[in-house]
């Protein structure tokens, strides 16, 4: 976090940690559980614990920061770490908690990504039709029944009440990772036809498509994985209800997902 200035969004931080660690593209990949990588899982356990000791903090809009202590530490012992938030969630529940049987226990996230990979292909396009309008698009419209070269729907975005811009997007139902060829034939299909492209996938994305909808010279692909995408969809409250305790739970409207 030091290095990437003190802010840093999810996708800096993996990019950054694979690279300080020389990882390859395949142990990067690597699945944890249902779509999440070991990486973005271990990650996410890491910032939830450095949160709870009081080096980071979040916003709303999904971006980690160094707190003020977290600024001035050079070094962090992660056995203290977890010994003083372990002691947290026992005096917090009352009872004595592991961090090892936490860590084996699926979080919200991946029981809402397993429902939402559960649905039918029509009823995730509707989703995000849904997420995007709630999202301040406007005249969205799924076109993925139709053979349109793989786009699934467009919309127009508005922004500041001034601007307008057409967008394409596709959304794909993966449990794996999609890969730089999959950006590719997106750009292809929608080349011309919009100023912009959105990829919506359940799963990861790899390095290589990453940098693929980035690329220089090239129309750029903005990309919403399915960390993103749950992280999305409880912001918005689409199938999901935040009820605030002191720790905040997440409440999956299954009957939600039924009836898209």
């Amino acid at each position: 976090m030091q290095q990437l200035g003190g802010s840093a969004s999810v996708t800096e931080q993996e990019d950054t940690v694979a690279a300080n660690l020389r990882l390859t593209e395949k142990e990067i990949a690597e699945i944890h559980r249902g779509t999440r990588t070991k990486l973005s899982y271990r990650l996410a356990w890491a910032r939830n614990y450095l949160k709870r000791f009081g080096l980071l903090e979040n916003s709303t809009r999904g971006i980690w920061s160094l707190t003020p202590e977290g600024s001035k530490s050079k070094s962090v012992d992660k056995e203290e770490v977890k010994r003083v938030v372990v002691a947290m969630r026992s005096a917090q529940s009352g009872e004595r908690e592991s961090s090892e049987a936490d860590e084996t226990e699926p979080t919200w996230e991946d029981s809402l990504l397993e429902i939402v990979r559960g649905i039918s292909p029509a009823a995730f396009e509707r989703l995000c039709q849904r997420l995007l309008r709630e999202s301040g698009f406007i005249h969205v419209e799924v076109t993925g029944r139709t053979g349109d070269g793989g786009i699934d729907g467009k919309g127009v975005v508005r922004i500041g009440g001034l601007l307008s811009f057409h967008v394409k997007f596709q959304s794909k139902r993966y449990k794996g990772s999609v890969g730089a060829s999959v950006v590719r034939d997106f750009r292809g299909a929608m080349d011309g036809r919009a100023d912009k492209g959105l990829l919506i996938t359940t799963g990861t994305f790899t390095r290589e498509a990453r940098a693929e909808a980035q690329r220089d010279g090239a129309r750029p692909i903005d990309l919403v994985d399915g960390e993103e995408l749950v992280e999305k969809l409880k912001q918005l409250r689409i199938g999901v209800d935040v009820q605030q305790k002191v720790i905040e739970e997440v409440v999956i409207r299954e009957d939600y997902f039924k009836t898209l």
